[in-house]
């Protein structure tokens, strides 16, 4: 009898224990924090200072959010072994957004509001940085985006800056001018197409600029089709294409798509240059579409072979195993950013770091990042134009829009 009842007593036990794991408020995607501090430098771990990142580590766009969290990560580690922040212990806590604009506003709002965080950095895509920004000023918490190029980042309807957003990238309408004075100046090209995702803020911009800037330099823009984020087929739209016999088509969208479309218009017998932006580079476009793509050209924030990359690149590839994305390079400035912006501070404290952030003036893997008190975007970064060449990215010359 009393073996029943003690077993009787275990079931029930372990009911209540499951009971309440389902329960549990989910926790962050990833969290890291706290490593063993070497040298002679020792940091204060009786307070820690905790920054926030997210972005994508699910969905088309992982492998970048996966190179920019590991990025966060490894800085972080590195500066912890050389004694912190202040003299304190950096912990960073990292959300998934799936890609998603909801999902992005959640994960800022469990960061600022729950996990208590001084700043934020992300994410990469312009639709969840603009989607967040009511949060961050609600809660006066700074973010710096990675990747989000879109001017409504940082600047909101009526043209007044957006307190609380920053960011270490140029901007679609730098970006698009780039790419349309490229084809007219120096390829000589005066006849485009246009394809575009017409649900995203970020193909958007880089169309709308493009546009703009080819057509008011002698340039015509025969053709313009537009696709929604999902679509596979693009043929229907190519073909349109076709017909207008461009000299070059400009594909304003991520690589997934890139190397999609790219492989179809090539089937379809289109042999115009191919132009896009910084939303090509990735390992994933030339394993997926190395032929189609190749000779063709895009706007990038840096050239992958200059020697100031070289040891971030050779630590990371060390550390994880993994080549370095375009992201990781803008996550190392953005955390140079904010470690610059902290160490201004004097303070862990989010609205003193907002309000240094303001007048950062740092040399980051990029370039020099001078932000803009008016804007909060870096003023001055050149653009670089790659091409694809035997299947390689190769830089061709730094370019500034006239």
């Amino acid at each position: 009898m009393k073996r029943k009842l003690l077993f009787l007593m275990l079931i029930s036990l372990l009911v209540v224990s499951l009971s309440v794991t389902g329960c549990a408020q989910k926790a962050p995607e990833t969290a890291i924090g706290q490593p063993e501090v070497t040298g002679e430098v020792e940091t204060d771990t009786s307070e820690v200072i905790k920054i926030g990142w997210m972005g994508s580590l699910t969905g088309d766009q992982a492998v970048w959010g996966t190179c920019e969290f590991n990025t966060v990560k490894m800085m972080v580690e590195e500066a912890n072994r050389k004694g912190g922040w202040l003299g304190q212990t950096i912990e960073v806590i990292g959300y998934d957004t799936r890609g998603d604009a909801m999902e992005a506003v959640n994960a800022v709002r469990r960061l600022t509001s729950q996990d208590k965080v001084v700043a934020v950095i992300g994410p990469n895509a312009s639709g969840q940085a603009i989607a967040i920004s009511s949060v961050l000023e609600e809660m006066k918490v700074a973010d710096i985006a990675t990747v989000a190029t879109n001017p409504k980042v940082t600047i909101d309807e009526s043209g007044n800056v957006k307190p609380y957003n920053f960011r270490v990238c140029f901007i679609d309408p730098y970006q698009g001018a780039v790419a349309a004075g490229y084809a007219l100046d120096v390829l000589g090209l005066t006849k485009a197409a246009i394809l575009y995702d017409v649900a995203d803020d970020y193909s958007q911009g880089l169309t709308e600029f493009f546009e703009k800037h080819f057509v008011e330099n002698g340039g015509t823009i025969v053709a313009k089709e537009g696709f929604k984020f999902g679509d596979v087929d693009f043929r229907p739209q190519l073909s349109k294409i076709k017909q207008a016999e461009p000299e070059v088509v400009f594909m304003p969208y991520f690589f997934k798509e890139v190397a999609l479309s790219a492989n179809q218009a090539r089937e379809l017998g289109i042999d115009a240059v191919l132009l896009g932006g910084d939303g090509w580079p990735s390992d994933v476009l030339l394993e997926m579409a190395a032929e189609a793509v190749e000779g063709s050209y895009f706007v990038n924030h840096l050239d992958f072979d200059d020697p100031d990359v070289q040891d971030f690149k050779a630590a990371y590839t060390a550390k994880y195993n993994l080549p370095v994305e375009l992201n990781g390079y803008l996550a190392y400035d953005a955390f140079t950013v904010l470690e610059s912006a902290v160490e201004k501070a004097g303070v862990a404290d989010s609205e003193a770091i907002r309000d240094a952030l303001e007048t950062v003036s740092v040399k980051g893997i990029t370039g020099q990042i001078t932000i803009s008190k008016e804007t909060h975007n870096p003023e001055g970064k050149d653009a670089a134009i790659i091409k694809i060449q035997n299947g390689q990215y190769v830089f061709q010359q730094k370019y500034s829009a006239k």
